[in-house]
């Protein structure tokens, strides 16, 4: 072109905007005679007539275009911008050397040279009319043959039907459009597809259209690649959860970047074990972990997700395990090695699938796995660039295969350790059974239960939860647990309990506040929460106390079921708080007392109504207490909490009244004896042999005259026969006994001693009536 100004502009409706002083000495005509004019009727055509020409300059036939001395001026044509943001036609005269031999040289033919952009000119049932060398280089096709014909057949869209109703939709409305992006179908199956941005500009004198094309593949392709990448990135990782992981990066990947995704992975990696190192070896199985398919044809995978098997060898997936490089690999019916996985070899024939590229998934040199992505199109082959950006996108993934690897290891140690420190299903008692209902969570190992005996035939529950989640939770559990059983062993009330169980806390909170600040548990709060109760058949009670911790729900024969009011202490690690309170809870015979942690959780009725998925099954308690909590665990929808969802169902049972012998005794030196005759007659009764008879018969002597001696009226004496033998003998007095090593010349002070010799465990227990002197002897 000579020079960067053009000759004049035209804009789409073929009139002109912009008239130069070239221009004004080419054809003798002033700007303000050309501007708003036509711009055929100011450049004189040799033949034919002005008025027979488009507005727009760009007729519908072969126009030369001469001076105002007769000369040939070669013209060319160029989009060119407006000051307003509209489009509009730039017309250049073209240097000499350039000029093309031949007629068609005129304004109607010089968008045939301009190479920056591919030029149509269509007629209204969108034929050819005239295109330039640039068109032509974009479609593959001479001028001569793409003459007359349907654009869409010059083109080749791979959607032509879209294609052809963005034009016609542009001659209905005459609305340009521009920016239209279309994927062009090459002449050659086997080329790569390409890319062009469409604008198509009205002619309306003649009803027909201009389309201009300019070829984006490479930033097509670049653009694909990198969303591809993006979307790897922000999708892959949100999950500690290996297989969902994987399902996260073909969901990432399928179908913008490729048809067909597979990921395996080794299969120790899943259970949280250490990977191995490169080359991996043949033998080591591999684990289907994410299967996505795209692609026109949706078919069966070669193998299942889940199945794990060795990978086959020689193939190129091998030998990306075992040099740690991504290959791009064509597929066709003469790929040798493919004869060495025919399972794998039939899915890619049914899929179509004619391009594969896989690339390790490894980190460090350790290998936990592989991504295979297929392509189906045969003109949509991977290239190097798409090697480099995978290996990219694999690598992001491997982290995060490795840190939900990671997780799941300490998951499983963690849960391990959760499993060896919870007590197994408790063995049913006289006065009690036990259900309980463990639903782990992924990051959970916090919650623990805990049902035990305690002497006089009671029975000792617990249930709480730590904060945190991991082995650091779970060993907290273990030792809080702990602390509940060498607390339960003083028979302590469930409110002292708790009290002195929030003082072990506390003190394991300051230790973790002590710890190194690169400690990762040292910005961890140390919270608990916990209810305890006990439930003593004799009186048909139940006393409990709560740390922050949900009330138990408790169910009576008849339907009746209710929360009982449980005044709420503080959570445990409370150093300020207020102190704890008891509850005392009727129980009758066959009433069920269901204890729950805080994840438990609550299902939401068709209605929208919360309702409590306790409530309805605890109503019939005509049936087995194990079918009760399966009831409840089939009502459960959500315990997907960060805490594992605990219940635990304890139904009571009558104690056998001929199991227990109560007698009052006067305070008086001979209640001794009178105690031990009614011993021997109920031993005797019972059938407990001779020697722990003995043995029972001097310990009550001790305990009664002890409660004659230092204690106050009235004096009770009660036996009770259980798996153990236990003796208490009860009195007013607040006056607490010490065990005392009494020596050799001392006349008394030994009667706890000779108790605590012959029992197998003895205590003292404190009421609002006075205190309690127990001791539990084994039974054959």
């Amino acid at each position: 072109m000579s020079g960067g100004t053009p000759l004049m502009v035209v804009d789409r409706s073929g009139v002109v905007v912009r008239w130069s002083g070239r221009a004004r000495e080419l054809w003798l005509r002033s700007e303000s005679e050309a501007v708003g004019s036509a711009a055929l009727s100011m450049v004189m055509p040799s033949t034919g007539d002005p008025g027979d020409a488009a507005e727009t300059g760009i007729g519908s036939g072969p126009r030369g275009i001469r001076d105002i001395d007769g000369n040939p001026v070669d013209l060319r044509v160029q989009v060119v911008p407006l000051s307003d943001g509209e489009v509009a036609w730039g017309v250049f005269e073209a240097d000499e050397s350039a000029a093309p031999v031949g007629a068609r040289t005129a304004v109607s033919d010089a968008p045939r040279a301009n190479t920056r952009e591919a030029f149509f000119v269509l007629d209204s049932e969108l034929r050819v009319l005239s295109v330039n060398d640039a068109a032509c280089a974009l479609c593959d096709v001479a001028a001569d043959k793409a003459l007359d014909r349907p654009v869409t057949d010059v083109c080749r869209p791979s959607r032509p039907q879209e294609f052809e109703g963005v034009l016609r939709s542009v001659l209905a409305d005459g609305a340009s459009v521009t920016g239209h992006v279309v994927r062009l179908d090459p002449v050659d199956g086997s080329q790569p597809e390409r890319f062009a941005t469409v604008s198509a500009f009205p002619l309306k004198s003649t009803h027909g259209l201009v389309v201009s094309m300019t070829e984006v593949s490479e930033p097509m392709r670049a653009e694909r690649r990198q969303t591809a990448l993006g979307s790897v990135r922000e999708r892959v990782g949100r999950n500690l959860d290996v297989v969902t992981t994987c399902q996260e990066l073909v969901d990432a990947l399928v179908p913008g970047f490729a048809d067909i995704a597979v990921v395996e992975v080794v299969d120790a990696v899943v259970r949280g074990e250490d990977p191995p190192l490169s080359p991996l070896r043949r033998d080591i199985p591999l684990r289907r972990a994410a299967f996505r398919n795209g692609g026109p044809a949706r078919l069966a995978q070669a193998h299942p997700v889940g199945d794990v098997r060795a990978l086959p060898a020689p193939t190129p997936y091998s030998q990306v395990l075992s040099d740690l490089t991504p290959r791009a690999v064509a597929l066709d019916c003469g790929t040798p090695w493919l004869d060495a996985d025919p399972d794998r070899a039939r899915a890619i024939r049914a899929s179509g699938a004619r391009t594969l590229l896989t690339a390790p998934l490894a980190l460090r040199g350790a290998v936990l796995g592989l991504l295979s992505l297929y392509r189906v199109r045969p003109n949509d082959a991977f290239d190097e660039d798409d090697l480099d950006v995978a290996q990219e996108m694999a690598t992001h993934t491997a982290l995060s295969l490795d840190n939900a690897r990671r997780y799941t290891h300490e998951h499983t140690i963690a849960a391990a350790l959760q499993r060896h420190l919870l007590p197994p299903e408790p063995p049913s008692q006289t006065a009690m059974e036990f259900a309980p209902l463990h639903v782990p969570a992924d990051t959970g190992a916090g919650t623990w239960f805990d049902a035990f005996s305690l002497p006089g035939a009671r029975t000792a529950l617990a249930i709480g939860e730590v904060s945190g989640s991991g082995i650091d939770a779970a060993t907290t559990m273990g030792q809080l647990r702990t602390v509940i059983h060498s607390l339960a062993a003083l028979d302590l009330e469930p409110d002292e309990l708790l009290a002195r169980l929030n003082d072990a806390v506390v003190r394991l909170a300051y230790e973790r506040a002590a710890l190194p600040p690169s400690d990762p548990l040292h910005q961890q709060p140390l919270t608990a929460s916990c209810v305890y109760a006990v439930h003593d058949p004799l009186q048909k009670a139940c006393v409990m106390a709560s740390a922050g911790h949900p009330a138990p729900v408790v169910a009576h024969p008849g339907g009746v079921v209710h929360v009982p009011e449980l005044p709420t202490g503080p959570l445990l690690g409370n150093r300020d708080g207020p102190p704890f309170a008891t509850a005392s809870i009727p129980m009758r015979d066959g009433s069920v007392l269901a204890l729950r942690t805080t994840s438990f959780p609550v299902s939401g009725s068709a209605d929208g109504h919360r309702t409590d998925p306790l409530r309805e099954p605890l109503t019939r308690l005509d049936r087995p207490l194990q079918e009760v909590r399966d009831d409840i665990l089939y009502r459960l929808r959500d315990t997907s909490g960060t805490h594992d969802v605990i219940l635990l169902l304890a139904r009571t049972r009558a104690f056998p009244p001929d199991q227990v012998a109560t007698w009052p005794l006067d305070s008086v030196p001979a209640a001794a004896a009178t105690a031990r005759h009614h011993a021997q007659d109920r031993l005797r009764l019972w059938g407990v042999d001779e020697e722990t008879a003995f043995a029972t018969e001097l310990i009550v002597s001790e305990l009664v005259t002890n409660a004659v001696r230092h204690g106050a009226p009235p004096i009770r004496l009660r036996l009770i026969k259980d798996s153990t033998l236990t003796c208490e003998v009860s009195d007013a007095g607040g006056a607490a006994p010490r065990l005392r090593h009494a020596r050799t010349v001392d006349e008394g002070g030994r009667g706890l001693f000779i108790c605590a010799q012959l029992s197998h465990n003895w205590g003292i227990r404190y009421s609002a009536e006075g205190k309690t002197i127990w001791t539990e002897q084994t039974l054959p």
